[in-house]
């Protein structure tokens, strides 16, 4: 069995530290080798489905797959307080997904002030709010 099907093995059975440690020795972030790129998504993704949130902020401070990733996984966990935390600190990222949340779940206003209050000048945030909350 090659180091693909051992990562898939393990993936399903949720043997998170066997699956990210196989597919982290073959992944690379923006790599040539579309297979590598792809490998690093899924690491990605095996991050934030085995809940290492604090090893996927990490990797956040300087990887736009992992933000992306992590801003996701905060969503999904129903996290706003973190991510508004992680707008707050300028991750723009951050405050579209909660922004979305916000509009998705009938808090048009809510998303409006949170959008005044840490992206007044944000147009892509502005224009969420004006599409999404009130369509």
């Amino acid at each position: 069995m090659d180091w693909l099907e051992r990562a898939r093995a393990a993936e399903q059975l949720q043997d998170w530290d066997e699956a990210i440690a196989l597919v982290s020795a073959h992944a690379e972030c923006f790599s040539h080798d579309p297979d590598m790129h792809d490998n690093h998504l899924w690491h990605m993704d095996l991050l934030a489905r085995a809940e290492r949130i604090p090893e996927l902020t990490e990797r956040a401070l300087t990887d736009s797959h992992a933000r992306r990733r992590l801003n996701r996984s905060l969503r999904e966990r129903g996290m706003e307080a973190a991510l508004r935390d992680r707008a707050e600190d300028g991750d723009r990222g951050a405050l579209y997904v909660l922004v979305r949340l916000m509009c998705e779940t009938g808090r048009g206003q809510e998303a409006q002030k949170v959008v005044a209050d840490i992206g007044p000048k944000d147009q892509y945030a502005r224009q969420i709010v004006a599409g999404d909350c009130w369509t």
